[in-house]
């Protein structure tokens, strides 16, 4: 990513064209390392959104609010007392540099005028955002805090003297010369190591450049003047890959926008809730995986179990032909061959000598009474295994899938009712519960509807849907419930392959071709008592195979 110097420039610039002298009316702290201020302006009102998160650090305006904890944390609170009703007269960056520094006139608890700043520092994993009394020059906090045994050379502490990070030995962007550009070796590598603020992509398009110097002086000229191209650059899969303020040539699609804000907010919203997501539900799938291993290892150990109980027959013959050739059988001998009268072979039955040959009969019926009971007991526990098999590989199907935090919390919730996750401490933050499943519509008009989750797919069919209504499921795989609603209308064909080609792309078999989908009315779609969320039983189904696809796109595309 290319939050280099350069757009600190660029986001510095805009900040200051429209927050200065504001007032910054409301300080919240959504997470641990971000902050939302409320800033009233004569140009309206605004929102400055700054994160120090390792992988999103980043300072801009946004538009929508983050969900805020109901109680603050406590650098929020310290802000808050600090920072509410100041005005900020000063934006500006540090030299070329990846620093934010926002100046503000604020009043102390005395009556008395008391500047404070607030500098945000870009760095990737060393970002960090710091309050600093500009009277003492001391830290008041910062939001994330480095004693000295994370980083010997530069603590942030309160109390402490604030000291900018160590310089790099390199030419500051905004500062460098032409003498200074011409004794450099106009190759991206050089560049680079050699000229402070400027990123990667942006040493490409400097090498690329006949005049390296004169290529840097038109980009501080269109710094200087706003004559910005704020862009976010996109991956062949539509996913962004980079953005910056100057045209790259790195990526063959792209998005432009109106400010910087707009491209950073794009950016790192669409980059960022799949990364979420993922660390999200980092601790989700490790207590699946092992929950998962676990069963599968119980399913091939109660397998054997049953192979050795299937071959238990043996012992109710060996007793049964020991009983009828009992005269036969002299005392102290350790096997016999008798005549089947099954089948007339013969048969060799080992003995324990120590018994008589009528012990040795009991012991022989024991032995099969014994197996034929564990063949029962073992035959439930691998059904109920299997279940739980089967409801686990769909509770994880449906973690792979989860495109926002709020679909992985359901699904967290659903394993903390299920009874494999502890509840956890709440985060203060509070989410929407309520179900809001996908929602489609058939080439001829008919509704569907498709669970996220195991809890949604039972509100889906045992709530929403009437037992006229139409219940798809992929067989044999795990996927979402989907349901096709009549409302009185006919079934058509077209409805039934839509919605049959709906429930296979939301399903384990997403990525495959001819998946078998099972449907039936809901009225034969049953729930067995203590069974898990989103496993049912049916009836009256039918199958029909598909290619995975939502309704209104083609399959091909």
């Amino acid at each position: 990513m290319a939050f280099d110097g350069i757009v600190t420039n660029a986001v510095a610039r805009e900040l200051k064209d429209t927050l200065l002298l504001g007032k910054i009316e409301k300080i919240y702290q959504p997470e641990s390392d971000e902050l939302v201020f409320h800033i009233h302006t004569k140009k309206g009102n605004y929102r400055l959104y700054a994160s120090s998160g390792s992988d999103h650090a980043r300072i801009h305006l946004i538009t929508e609010n983050p969900p805020n904890p109901p109680v603050p944390l406590a650098f929020c609170m310290l802000l808050r007392k600090h920072l509410q009703g100041g005005r900020i007269i000063e934006i500006s960056q540090k030299d070329s540099e990846r620093i934010i520094e926002i100046v503000l006139e604020t009043i102390d608890e005395l009556g008395f005028s008391a500047n404070k700043k607030l500098i945000f520092e870009i760095m990737g994993k060393h970002s960090n955002i710091i309050l600093v009394d500009m009277r003492t020059g001391k830290i008041m906090d910062s939001i994330k805090r480095v004693s000295i045994d994370k980083n010997r050379a530069r603590q942030l502490l309160p109390g402490k003297i604030y000291e900018y990070p160590p310089a790099q030995d390199k030419i500051p962007f905004l500062l460098l010369t032409r003498s200074q550009a011409e004794r450099i070796e106009p190759d991206p590598k050089t560049l680079l190591n050699t000229i402070g603020g400027i990123s990667p992509a942006v040493a490409q398009v400097l090498a690329d450049s006949p005049d390296v110097y004169e290529k840097i002086e038109e980009i501080r000229r269109n710094l200087a003047g706003g004559h910005l191209s704020p862009r976010v650059y996109l991956k062949e899969d539509g996913s962004p890959g980079d953005f910056h303020v100057i045209p790259l040539e790195t990526y063959p699609k792209q998005i432009e926008f109106d400010t910087v804000s707009e491209m950073l907010d794009y950016y790192f919203v669409h980059r960022q809730s799949s990364n979420r997501v993922k660390q999200k539900s980092s601790d989700l799938k490790k207590v699946l995986s092992s929950a998962l291993n676990k069963l599968y290892l119980k399913r091939q150990r109660l397998g054997e179990d049953l192979l050795r109980a299937e071959n238990s027959e043996k012992y109710r013959l060996y007793g049964e032909l020991l009983t009828a050739n009992i005269h036969q059988i002299p005392s102290g001998a350790d096997s016999v061959t008798v005549t089947s009268y099954y089948d007339g072979s013969e048969v060799t039955i080992p003995l324990d000598p120590k018994y008589p040959p009528a012990k040795n009969a009991q012991r022989y019926f024991k032995k099969y009474g014994k197996a034929k009971t564990a063949r029962k007991e073992k035959k439930i526990q691998m059904e109920e295994t299997d279940q739980e098999i089967a409801y686990l590989e769909s509770v994880s199907s449906f973690l792979e899938t989860a495109s926002s935090i709020d679909e992985v919390e359901s699904i967290r919730e659903e394993l903390v009712e299920s009874g494999y996750l502890k509840k956890r401490k709440s985060t203060g933050i509070q989410r929407k519960k309520k179900a809001q499943p996908f929602q489609y519509t058939t080439e001829d008009g008919f509704r569907i509807l498709a669970g996220h989750n195991n809890k949604e797919n039972d509100l889906l069919t045992f709530k929403m849907a009437g037992p006229k209504d139409y219940w798809f499921h992929t067989k044999d795989i795990p996927g979402s419930h989907i349901i096709l609603f009549t409302e009185g209308k006919e079934l058509t064909e077209t409805a039934i392959f839509d919605a049959a080609a709906a429930a296979a792309y939301h399903s384990k078999g997403k990525s495959s071709e001819n998946v078998p989908v099972d449907y039936t009315q809901v009225r034969y779609v049953k729930k067995p008592a203590g069974a898990k969320p989103g496993m049912v039983i049916f009836t009256h189904n039918r199958t029909v195979y598909v290619t995975p696809r939502l309704p209104g796109v083609d399959a091909s595309s």
